[in-house]
């Protein structure tokens, strides 16, 4: 998809959306006049305390915390919820700060078992499915990787408010292009990416009424098994990716876990599952607990 220009159509939505685009676009354009450190803490208080409470982010990470986790005393379930939806805020901000992160991203470290798997791909022209969630800061791990000489574009969801879907999709290609929108014509352009040897970026913790009912930290979602079909039809890598925010500061360890081998798609889909409940139980600050995950 390419960037929005001015001959580009203006987006159609509600007055509301249009009120809450303007409304968060001013709160990141003066986070943005600050340096950068300083931004990125203060847009992630100001979501704790302003933007989650007003958006119920934080009843909604509070009520999912609760069904997976019912023994977790309130008051610790409150603090957690509370940290989620400040690193969710950081999260926006460090997206909306490039070329500063993009270029910061360049000393993140980069490791893990799926590291020389991902070099022997690339230097063979082999297709690459990179799956991960909404864990850290799924950006962070796509721009570490393309600023070393990779080329992972992405795969989005498009949001419901279009004022604000405009220019967010500008961010993620600040990140790397092709990104592609999910629907017919993405998924058409998708799949030429692939066929051609493309590498792509997936986030796979999203709900997804036609997939299959997967058991996600214990409860059954809808997950879609869409990547692994892929990376089964066109000869993918599809290996877990994660981008873990160090300290909670402003760098990541962008880790690389061993490919899924192929099988069949829903016993990849559910390799890839297994593997993000395991960061989530070692690290569940770090989950978006705010996302809308069980329907």
């Amino acid at each position: 998809m390419a960037a929005s220009t001015d001959e580009d159509p203006p987006p159609k939505g509600t007055a509301a959306d249009w009120l809450t685009d303007k409304l968060l676009r001013g709160f990141i354009g003066s986070a943005r006049l600050l340096p950068y450190p300083a931004r990125i803490a203060a847009f992630g208080k100001l979501t704790r305390h302003l933007i989650a409470p007003l958006a119920g982010y934080g009843k909604r990470a509070r009520d999912n915390l609760r069904m997976v986790w019912p023994d977790m005393e309130p008051p610790a379930r409150a603090a957690l919820a509370a940290r989620v939806c400040e690193n969710a805020g950081r999260v926006l901000m460090e997206n909306y700060s490039n070329p500063a992160f993009f270029a910061r991203a360049a000393s993140f470290s980069l490791s893990g078992p799926g590291l020389p798997a991902l070099e022997e791909a690339r230097d063979q022209g082999r297709a690459v499915i990179a799956v991960t969630g909404h864990f850290g800061n799924y950006e962070a791990a796509r721009a570490r990787l393309n600023t070393s000489g990779y080329h992972f574009g992405g795969l989005y969801r498009p949001m419901a408010n279009a004022f604000f879907n405009q220019h967010y999709v500008a961010t993620m290609e600040a990140v790397g292009r092709p990104v592609f929108p999910q629907g017919r014509k993405g998924t058409m352009a998708f799949i030429r990416h692939l066929k051609a040897g493309g590498m792509l970026l997936i986030l796979h913790d999203v709900n997804t009424w036609r997939g299959a009912k997967i058991d996600f930290m214990g409860h059954p979602a809808r997950t879609a098994t869409s990547a692994a079909e892929m990376a089964l039809r066109y000869d993918a890598l599809m290996l877990p990716v994660y981008g873990t925010r160090l300290n909670g500061g402003l760098d990541y360890a962008v880790e690389l876990e061993a490919p899924i081998p192929h099988s069949d798609a829903r016993t990849m889909t559910e390799a890839a599952t297994r593997s993000l409940e395991a960061r989530i139980e070692a690290d569940p600050d770090q989950w978006f607990w705010i996302h809308r995950r069980w329907k």
